[in-house]
């Protein structure tokens, strides 16, 4: 399955990376929730691949494929994670397939098409970037942290903005930044190069796939008041699991 479902998220990087030369034609979904019609494609491309592969999974995608399968596969899948930065031309998005059978992530591969890194999980067996074995930060202090999180697209209107959390972390840690890709945040955790991310106001094809690819460098996965984590919700806690529980009680004091 890894193989397979590696050169499908390869390809449709590809499709991204042309449209994106081509230019792109941008609608709204909401105030500020872009689509184009580079997802729309690249998803497209995706559920034909897997259905020709993976005939009994079903899918869940973010631009609307909804198929139910006859086995006990899902694959959730982000044609294009992080669409605003990609309407933007900002390199920072990804294509994001994670495979959900019961109630936990088997596979999860997250490619970003423009730094050309893929990082590859699947459950026992470790995660890997361009084929290299990843582990997490060995920080073991929140201040000595660099973490990422992100804010809902209706900041403007709900209660639940994440500004209070934002800022009670951003003071006692190195700092805290706000990139929009759900997906690459977790492996950027997974991969060292930031101790934890945290986000409310998810949806389950921005995560599945990261999730399973920070556990399997080590890390520590929850929900964001240290619940289980489920790869069907709407928010997370992923941290290289030496800070976590530092960081889950800033992110339960409610301004």
């Amino acid at each position: 399955m890894i193989d397979q479902a590696t050169k499908i998220a390869l390809a449709a990087g590809v499709i991204l990376r042309e449209k994106l030369e081509a230019g792109v034609s941008i609608e709204h979904k909401g105030r500020i929730d872009l689509v184009t019609d580079a997802d729309r494609a690249a998803e497209a491309f995706i559920v034909q691949e897997l259905r020709k592969v993976f005939p009994s999974h079903g899918i869940l995608g973010e631009e609307g494929a909804r198929i139910e399968g006859t086995s006990d596969y899902l694959w959730v899948i982000d044609p294009v994670d992080g669409t605003t930065n990609f309407a933007h031309g900002f390199p920072y998005f990804s294509v994001s397939l994670g495979l959900v059978k019961g109630d936990e992530v088997v596979l999860g591969i997250v490619h970003n098409p423009m730094s050309q890194e893929c990082f590859v999980a699947e459950r026992g067996s470790g995660v890997f970037l361009n084929g290299q074995k990843l582990s997490v930060s060995k920080q073991t202090t929140l201040e000595a942290s660099l973490l990422t999180t992100g804010f809902p697209y209706d900041i403007a209107t709900t209660d639940e903005t994440n500004l209070k959390s934002f800022e009670l972390v951003n003071k006692v840690s190195q700092g805290v930044r706000c990139l929009g890709s759900a997906a690459l945040d977790l492996c950027h955790v997974a991969s060292g190069r930031l101790e934890g991310f945290w986000e409310r106001s998810l949806q389950p094809w921005d995560i599945a796939a990261g999730s399973l690819i920070v556990t399997e460098a080590g890390g520590q996965v929850t929900r964001c008041n240290g619940g289980s984590f489920s790869p069907l919700g709407h928010e997370i806690c992923a941290t290289n699991g030496q800070i976590h529980q530092e960081l889950l009680h800033l992110l339960a004091i409610k301004g």
